[in-house]
């Protein structure tokens, strides 16, 4: 493998890795019946829609299908991502939910 096949290989593991936190985080937000997109444009206002927020929602299932997310592990997923700023918006909602 050379160098610049290497580099595209991490380049697809992180985005197939992005997606996956992105789903985490949907499916998290409809075990808690939140919406997704309005937390993510309260984290972040100047951004449009995401198009891949919006595929993850189409992935999600029910809360009644759906195994338990733990706030733990979205906001560890969160920060490996370095989305601090949705973070902070989930603690938010965690701290609401007490």
């Amino acid at each position: 493998m050379n160098q610049k096949q290497l580099e595209e290989k991490i380049v697809e593991n992180y985005k197939g890795e992005e997606k996956m936190m992105i789903l985490i985080f949907a499916q998290w937000c409809v075990n808690h019946d939140l919406d997704p997109e309005m937390l993510y444009l309260k984290a972040y206002p100047s951004q449009s829609a995401n198009p891949s927020l919006r595929e993850a929602i189409e992935l999600t299932v029910s809360k009644e299908e759906a195994g338990d997310v733990a706030d733990d592990t979205l906001l560890g997923v969160l920060s490996l991502f370095g989305n601090d700023d949705l973070a902070f918006v989930v603690t938010e909602e965690i701290q609401k939910m007490k």
